[in-house]
């Protein structure tokens, strides 16, 4: 045989087999970008409920077959989709001083989203490793996809602080009886369950003849049984907590203009204005830094609040604070409550708090500003807290960013009736930012049984009921008040009670189900 035919008989059918399955990992990497861009249709504002089967399966599809090392590439592929299209509009508030922080605003995103990509590449490589080393069936394949998936999600929930944004579960959050689900098994949970649902069509693509049938009618039973168990507890009745009418204040400063000083007597004058419209309340609520200022050093300022209360109610509103000590002046970012005559009655000091935007990680290595205006890092506080307030029901406090960690919100032994969530989401515009704020607020509610009540600096504002509900709101660019009764609580949930070991016995009890048949077949044998 000659150099050429050698050539054309092994060396060249070689060469074109490696090309084509390069080009096949290439077009498995493209699916998993695409599949994750479009997981961002499915949460709020949109909740696209159809397109979850599609993504989650497309990824379930194309990680088959592959080595720990692509399937990584490829899960990771679907997080830079998955993150880069979602949370682009932190982008937003680089731009509030753009002249300081304007270039590094894709760079950042950019850089995050990729960072965060590492979790759904590690949910991927891990099913496609153990999927690899041993024979299962499809059910046991989508229970090890989506308890990856879950794993994953857990993970990126708690590692560096956190950042559980955008969980699976949340493409829920606008079905009023799918979302009831988190009760039980929180917000991870449902996302354990909304992902095994949602490959179950992947599997019975790549299944055939009577298998497909089962798998497709085992995925309508999911989501039928989902279904029943929410209207179940739709239909329950709350506790009856005593009639309270609340005022949300919605100030609308824009970022850019809240911190200036010669802004700041417009900025107060309009908060006590929009408090004081005709109508009745118990409790005034303000929005996260609401005052610029040190509201507890200004006696004139906690007069002119004393003017605008009614007899017998009290403000919650956020302010900053400091704290002078031995190590310097220590700031808190807080919510403080004002009675009547003006006095501070209590408080709460944020513990969880948001990197680069009130603290620099590793300050002593990284030559980097924070992006909020201020004169140092916050300091965190102790942790969830219970206030209570003068006919008032008990509150549990919730700034910001804080709603966002599931079974992170209320003090476990003092429980609340309801949760108040003091915002600024000014800083993110009218992107879709606010509305996937809003939407962990809501499951929230639903996964402690409380009413969330949410003030806003500019949007979105919203008494959110025990379901998840939204009762009334305004929206971003809105400037007004809500006045509304504080809805009704409802009694502990399972997860209020148990955190997330509710999480890990959904996961066991899912497994141990599923294998129940296997050991059934041994033991005959």
């Amino acid at each position: 045989m000659d150099q050429r035919a050698a050539f054309d008989q092994v060396v060249k059918p070689e060469i074109l087999n490696r090309i084509a399955l390069r080009h096949r990992f290439l077009s498995r990497m493209t699916l998993g970008f695409a599949a994750g861009a479009m997981t961002v249709l499915t949460f709020p504002p949109l909740s696209i409920l159809l397109l979850v089967p599609v993504a989650y399966s497309a990824l379930f599809v194309g990680l088959r077959d592959l080595s720990f090392g692509r399937a990584f590439l490829v899960g990771w592929a679907f997080g830079l989709g998955q993150f880069g299209f979602g949370i682009w509009w932190i982008a937003e508030s680089f731009y509030v001083e753009a002249e300081r922080f304007g270039t590094m605003a894709i760079p950042a995103v950019a850089g995050l989203s990729a960072g965060l990509a590492i979790f759904p590449a590690i949910a991927a490589a891990l099913f496609a490793e153990i999927a690899r080393r041993g024979a299962m069936g499809s059910l046991l394949a989508c229970l090890l996809f989506a308890t990856s998936w879950t794993v994953a999600e857990w993970l990126r929930g708690h590692v560096l602080t956190g950042f559980p944004w955008n969980l699976a579960g949340y493409a829920l959050v606008d079905y009023a009886a799918l979302r009831q689900t988190a009760a039980w098994v929180g917000s991870y949970g449902l996302s354990f369950l909304t992902v095994f649902v949602a490959v179950l069509p992947g599997a019975a693509a790549m299944a055939s003849g009577r298998q497909r049938l089962t798998i497709s009618l085992m995925a309508l039973a999911g989501i039928a049984t989902m279904w029943a168990v929410g209207t179940l507890r739709l239909q329950s009745d709350a506790q009856q907590p005593p009639t309270v009418d609340l005022r949300i204040v919605q100030g609308n400063i824009p970022q850019e203009e809240k911190w200036a000083p010669e802004n700041r007597e417009a900025t107060f004058a309009r908060y006590l204005e929009l408090s004081t419209r005709r109508g009745d309340f118990d409790v005034l609520l303000w929005p996260e830094t609401a005052f610029p200022g040190f509201l507890d050093e200004d006696t004139e300022a906690q007069a002119r609040i004393a003017a605008a209360l009614p007899e017998g109610s009290v403000l919650l509103t956020g302010v900053p604070d400091r704290v002078p000590s031995d190590d310097g002046t220590r700031y808190f970012n807080t919510v403080q409550a004002f009675g009547e005559t003006g006095e501070i009655l209590t408080g709460y000091a944020k513990y969880h708090l948001v990197p680069f935007g009130e603290y620099v990680p590793f300050r002593g290595w990284l030559p980097i500003e924070r992006l909020t205006a201020g004169l140092g890092d916050f300091t965190p506080g102790p942790g969830p807290r219970t206030l209570a307030l003068p006919g008032v029901p008990l509150v549990a406090v919730a700034i910001c960013y804080e709603i966002i960690f599931p079974s992170h919100v209320v003090d476990d032994l003092f429980r609340p009736d309801w949760i108040f969530n003091a915002t600024n989401d000014a800083w993110f515009g009218t992107s879709i930012g606010p509305e996937q704020h809003l939407a962990s607020a809501r499951m929230r509610a639903v996964e402690e049984g409380l009413p969330v009540i949410r003030a806003a600096n500019t949007g979105i504002s919203a008494v959110i009921d025990a379901s998840g509900e939204i009762v009334a709101r305004l929206d971003t660019g809105e400037t007004g008040i809500i006045d509304a009764s504080l809805p009704s609580a409802r009694p502990p949930t399972l997860y209020a009670s148990f955190g997330d070991w509710m999480l890990l016995a959904l996961i066991l009890a899912s497994w141990s189900s599923a294998m129940a048949p296997m050991r059934r077949l041994t033991t005959a044998a």
